[in-house]
């Protein structure tokens, strides 16, 4: 079972990260990631023309960042479900429908180690797969 302080700095990591993509603060996103965390996504080969999903490393998530913070279309909005936390792993929802109406619906699972991103993973809902079909990031 989670204590109440890590559930509380768990929570702190997840917000840093939130807080961070929110403002396309590249650095700020960077750091709160292990030197060698990893982020898989559809969206890593759609942004850096690479075979697959995965991006590892302080490098890596930097370049990936920066051109997420570029690209990002107006329906990455960050209206979310309450975090779960299971040890470790933090999940939560970003679901389609929001009080400003359609936003791109995700599933974000983070594992975390020593305050920090180890893995994370992005599952992606019809809406933002079509948003990305569309290539609105642009």
């Amino acid at each position: 079972m989670t204590s109440i302080a890590e559930t509380a700095s768990l929570t702190s990591v997840c917000e840093r990260w939130e807080e961070a993509l929110s403002h396309n603060d590249v650095d700020a996103l960077v750091s709160v990631y292990a030197s060698d965390g990893s982020i898989e996504s559809p969206l890593v080969p759609h942004l850096l023309g690479t075979k697959r999903g995965v991006c590892r490393g302080s490098d890596q998530l930097r370049i990936f960042f920066a051109a997420l913070a570029k690209r990002k279309p107006k329906t990455r909005r960050f209206h979310r479900q309450p975090l779960f936390i299971n040890g470790q792993t933090v999940m939560w929802e970003y679901p389609r429908q929001s009080p400003e109406g359609d936003q791109m619906d995700f599933v974000e699972v983070m594992e975390i180690k020593d305050g920090l991103i180890f893995r994370h993973r992005v599952y992606w809902g019809w809406f933002g797969v079509g948003v990305m079909m569309r290539d609105e990031y642009h």
